[in-house]
């Protein structure tokens, strides 16, 4: 039988017992705490079954129990979970000026981070050395060794092809031509690789660390050096056929501006992302303006910084309108550089939006700022591998 346990994830071929334990897995990845008798029901097998699976998980170390600490009469139920110790999860995000890692156990309880300044767009050998640096530090600081690491996920600012791993616009980053992002991490790292766009990435974090938990339709927009958007739908995430839906940044917005990395003209990053806005304040003052300086400006109420991020905010939220019609939304979440402009971004987004998104549309959405900052995609990155040890556990106790 062929299982996706997420969107994304690899299909495996499952025996009738490694089924039996990838259900439960599954059913404990997403119900944890639950009794023999909820597991049966999340899994449709039979009691029985459950309880054989349920001992043989134990025995092996993947499943811990303990009696259910409410107060009640009779004896107390036993209530089963996945034990957080049995295997851990890394993420790598390579981010266009940085390289960050974490590192969390089977429950999401992240047990080390490490984040450096890099030119990842530019130096790609040297950034995958520094990220495989910085997850055998962050793993030894938790005391894991890389024997109990099930995967690794990571985050890469480009359309990313979801089977193979390799960026399908070389443009984008054109000194990454010719890497596999994700052969050379797992070279370095020697575990299985996943990577995905780092929006796609955010969206994920977010909905499953941060501000979308339990939302079952929301998206996420990273404002950075480039534009992404990341897709949670019915629960979700969304990448499309070949794992690039939401190339927001580069839809095409100015038919007559300015050639972008990707070989359009006027695509919405040209005008809106983090460094366009920066270059726009810059050439009208003598000094040179990087996103760090402009969101100082922006905090300081500097009138010329305020209104160009305004601007930028509402020919983004104009593009966004046309998502938020065709998906219809419950929440936005805003992620990246420009989320730290705080209201001077989000007030003229939200109003773009109100104007020019159909009404009811328009209505059902909120928009507000991501909860997790410049965490959310490592932590994304993380979930991925989280979201897949179901499969992964049940082969490996085979």
């Amino acid at each position: 039988m062929s299982v996706n346990d997420r969107p994304g994830s690899s299909p495996r071929r499952f025996s009738g017992r490694e089924e039996n334990r990838f259900r439960v897995l599954r059913a404990l990845y997403t119900h944890p705490g639950s009794t023999r008798t909820e597991l049966a029901e999340h899994t449709g097998l039979s009691r029985p079954t459950v309880s054989v699976v349920a001992d043989e998980l134990v025995q092996a170390g993947l499943v811990s129990q303990h009696e259910d600490s409410q107060p009640r009469t009779g004896r107390p139920p036993v209530l089963l979970s996945l034990a957080p110790g049995a295997a851990f999860a890394v993420g790598v995000d390579m981010g266009h000026a940085h390289v960050q890692v974490a590192v969390s156990d089977l429950s999401g309880q992240i047990l080390g981070q490490r984040r450096e300044d890099a030119d990842v767009d530019h130096d790609p050998i040297d950034s995958l050395d520094l990220a495989r640096d910085l997850v055998s530090e962050v793993l030894e600081q938790a005391g894991v060794t890389s024997d109990r690491v099930i995967g690794a996920g990571m985050a890469l600012s480009a359309p990313l092809d979801r089977t193979s791993g390799a960026i399908l616009a070389e443009g984008i980053l054109p000194n990454w031509s010719g890497v596999q992002p994700a052969l050379e991490m797992q070279r370095r790292l020697g575990v299985p690789v996943e990577v995905r766009n780092d929006a796609n990435l955010g969206a994920l974090g977010e909905h499953t660390f941060g501000a979308g938990r339990g939302v079952a339709d929301m998206l996420y927009v990273r404002l950075s050096a480039g534009i992404g958007l990341g897709l949670v739908l019915d629960g979700h995430p969304y990448g499309g056929t070949s794992g690039i839906a939401g190339e927001l940044g580069h839809l095409r917005v100015r038919p007559d501006g300015l050639i972008c990395r990707c070989g359009n003209r006027g695509c919405l990053e040209t005008v809106a992302s983090s460094a366009a806005v920066a270059r726009l304040l810059a050439s009208s003052r003598d000094e040179r303006i990087t996103v760090e300086r402009l969101l100082e400006l922006v905090a300081g109420g500097d009138r010329g910084a305020t209104r160009a991020v305004s601007e930028a905010a509402s020919t983004i939220g104009e593009a966004l309108a046309s998502v938020v019609n065709l998906f219809n939304p419950q929440l936005l979440l805003v992620g990246g550089d420009l989320a730290a402009a705080g209201e001077t971004l989000l007030e003229p987004l939200r109003t773009a939006i109100d104007r020019y998104a159909i009404g009811p549309a328009a209505g059902a959405v909120t928009v507000s700022a991501g909860a997790l900052g410049s965490q959310a995609e490592v932590l994304g990155a993380v979930a991925l591998i989280l979201g897949e040890s179901p499969a992964i556990l049940a082969a490996d106790a085979a």
